[in-house]
């Protein structure tokens, strides 16, 4: 096994030696990755194959494995009327050295390239389609079942997340309660999604949250362009306008503005001012 870490410290796959993951997920899947294709991210490895397919690797801790398991891009492979990669099959298996699986998905190719990266410095341009194709899809995203719970940034999100996620940022004594929970892909942020054809892709936190945690994620990654953070709440006014979609704009402006906040992130300053007047409007409602 390529990767033996101390226990304790955090493993980075754009930096630590993954030859013989590849390797193997080759030998299962039956394919051949295009050596300069290979995206290198924190706990993630993808690359093309040469069925023109794409393979997404991700290495996850025990304790990161709830009793749903983390076969998310799976189980979104049933989901209908949403504009995504289709699954073509998986290989999964546990470490035999440290406390970790390892989990490949093939899907189809993307469509388009990424928008941009997690939080953007310049406005996409992206086309009146592209807006409608996004509305679509989450809309759909949110009329569907399932029994899946939420995992942004691999954390399960509950209630008791929520609330005190906010009062770690915005202290008050309203009521954080959530009402209404959907299905959401939990992790809607602009490199997960493609332009100029739109296809939302990394699906392996989806499940349902409070209502409007996408829209609210995806507004909280466009704050250094004003012009398309705005666009975001025009777009997704109805998840915006809800008493939840309040909520999740509480929550996404307190983890941009919590203890691990940069204080150089362009986004502080419209995050804080947001904050402070959706908590004046839940106060007051």
């Amino acid at each position: 096994m390529t990767l033996s870490v101390s226990p304790g410290v955090a493993v980075d796959l754009r930096v630590q030696p993954v030859d013989e993951i590849l390797d193997r997920v080759e030998r299962s899947l039956q394919v051949r990755f295009a050596p300069d294709t290979v995206v290198r991210k924190r706990r993630s490895v993808g690359a093309r194959t040469d069925r023109d397919t794409w393979v997404r690797v991700e290495r996850r801790s025990l304790d990161k494995i709830g009793d749903q398991g983390w076969n998310g891009t799976e189980c979104a492979a049933r989901l209908a009327n949403i504009a995504q990669p289709a699954w073509r099959g998986c290989v999964v298996w546990r470490d035999a050295d440290e406390p970790v699986m390892w989990r490949a998905d093939e899907t189809e190719l993307l469509p388009g390239v990424p928008v941009g990266t997690a939080v953007l410095s310049e406005d996409p341009k992206l086309t009146d389609a592209w807006w409608r194709a996004l509305n679509t899809s989450l809309d759909a995203l949110a009329a569907q079942h399932t029994r899946r719970l939420a995992t942004p940034d691999t954390v399960p999100i509950t209630q008791t997340l929520v609330t005190e996620t906010i009062q770690t940022v915005v202290p008050g004594d309203f009521d954080t309660t959530v009402e209404q929970w959907a299905p959401a892909h939990a992790d809607l942020n602009w490199a997960n999604m493609t332009a100029p054809t739109l296809c939302l892709f990394d699906w392996e936190d989806w499940g349902n949250a409070p209502r409007g945690l996408d829209s609210a994620t995806l507004w909280g990654s466009s704050l250094a362009v004003p012009a398309l953070a705005d666009r975001v709440r025009r777009e997704r006014r109805h998840d915006f306008e809800s008493r939840d979609g309040k909520l999740m704009t509480l929550f996404t402006c307190s983890k941009i503005l919590g203890p691990d906040a940069h204080p150089e992130d362009p986004r502080l300053e419209p995050a804080r001012r947001m904050a402070e007047q959706v908590a004046a409007e839940l106060h007051a409602g």
